[in-house]
């Protein structure tokens, strides 16, 4: 039997290596219409930066350490044009036919399309997009830029440019940024980005790049589903293709994961569009040991997200206030600053703000951020989240405490102290 599985980052190569631990005598074949395959494209902005040096430390494993570790064939420089599963066969550009019994869909997402286009114009979404960009910056030293989105990747991009030495200006066509309809949010953000000499630019949509040597498109995500739509695959209410918990789509032996399928989310219950690398790597793993045989299930997501910013660390997890009226909760919601450990040991403001519904005093999301400590409260929420705790449950939890690392009142049970006072 060969299972077939097209795309080779993330989701794809996690399908392939979970799909042959399962069955070792499964043929396995996986096509990217890329030159590069297993790269972290999350490091995109650090080798640009020039924290990350050369771009292979970015990549994973390569074709021929999946052949010789793996026994599976990966092929670069193949792109699927066509799929027919009435023939169990995917068509090449170029017209070579590859046969499989099972197929893995893993066409990940592209950029939003704008207006920018010509040779100063520059994506970051591809290993070979971060090259193009590094030559670029090494060769034409350019003085400004332009980035065209204030979400995770513009802002990534822009501390990465304005440590390269270049003047920066964001544009963002919302009020807010990260996606985040919170006003606080967005002037912690803003305060950082002009402590650095960062220009933010709200409710501005970009039309004019004149006076900027180059431009970064991150104006958000949009899923690659041409291929499985014609198919006759059904796409979901978010426009990404529709998976069932065991990542099988519409048609019967046709699997998909990562950034083209739509995930469910834990709080709404209802199916969501957030790419993330992990979440991605998560979603191949089930759909591979499905194809392969197993019967796995995949638990779902609360979209929980990390971005640095010029050292400020902001994180989110479930839904926001706007989010979880929209989605017809009765949202409460409360933000506190208190120390991230002892003021002895450096302890720094770290921002929490916590929500629950009024009535079923159920947990719905948080937003922080600060210098310190933020990456581990927002993962202790998350798993709250995703174990569908109520207000009491977290406020109950039993955080570690040592000096050098919190405060005995953690900023997470002094937000879940004051949050169960109001629902």
């Amino acid at each position: 039997m060969r299972l077939l599985v097209i795309g080779g980052v993330a989701a794809g190569l996690s399908a392939a290596a979970r799909a042959r631990r399962i069955a070792p005598s499964l043929e396995i074949v996986v096509l990217e219409k890329g030159a590069d395959i297993s790269y972290g494209a999350c490091g995109l902005p650090y080798f640009i930066e020039g924290r990350v040096p050369r771009p292979e430390q970015l990549i994973v494993h390569t074709p021929e350490y999946f052949r010789k570790e793996r026994n599976i064939t990966v092929r670069t420089g193949a792109r699927v044009t066509s799929i027919s599963h009435a023939r169990r066969e995917a068509v090449l550009e170029g017209g070579e036919h590859v046969r499989y019994d099972r197929l893995v869909i893993a066409t990940g997402a592209r950029p939003r399309a704008t207006e920018f286009e010509g040779p100063t114009v520059f994506t970051l979404h591809t290993l070979e997009d971060a090259g193009r960009l590094k030559t670029f910056l090494r060769d034409r030293q350019p003085k400004r830029a332009l980035v065209v989105g204030a979400g995770y990747i513009g802002l990534e991009a822009a501390d990465a440019l304005r440590r390269n030495g270049l003047a920066v200006t964001v544009v963002e066509r919302s009020p807010h940024v990260l996606s985040r309809a919170d006003a606080e949010l967005t002037a912690a953000v803003r305060e950082r980005m002009e402590r650095f000499r960062v220009e933010l630019r709200l409710n501005a949509p970009a039309t004019d790049a004149r006076g900027s040597d180059l431009v970064i498109v991150a104006a958000g995500l949009q899923p690659n589903v041409e291929l499985a739509a014609e198919a006759g695959i059904e796409l979901g209410r978010t426009g990404a293709i529709r998976v069932d918990q065991h990542m099988e789509t519409s048609l019967a032996g046709i699997y998909s994961a990562g950034d083209c399928a739509e995930a469910l989310h834990l709080v709404t219950e209802r199916p969501a569009y957030v790419p993330l690398g992990t979440t991605a790597n998560k979603m191949g793993r089930v759909a591979g040991a499905n194809a392969a045989g197993r019967r796995e299930r995949f638990g779902g997501i609360v979209g929980t997200a990390i971005v640095n910013i010029f050292g400020l660390g902001v994180a989110i997890t479930g839904l926001s206030l706007e989010q979880a009226r929209r989605e017809g909760f009765s949202p409460v919601a409360v933000r506190i600053t208190a120390p991230s450990r002892a003021g002895y040991f450096g302890g720094k403001p770290l921002t929490v703000e916590l929500l629950a519904d009024k009535g079923t005093r159920r947990l719905l999301g948080a937003t922080l951020w600060g210098e310190d400590g933020v990456e581990g409260r927002v993962n202790v929420i998350a798993t709250a989240l995703y174990n569908r705790m109520r207000v009491e449950d977290l406020e109950q939890l039993d955080l570690a405490y040592a000096p050098p690392f919190a405060t005995v009142w953690d900023p997470v049970l002094i937000a879940a102290q004051q949050l169960s006072k109001m629902v």
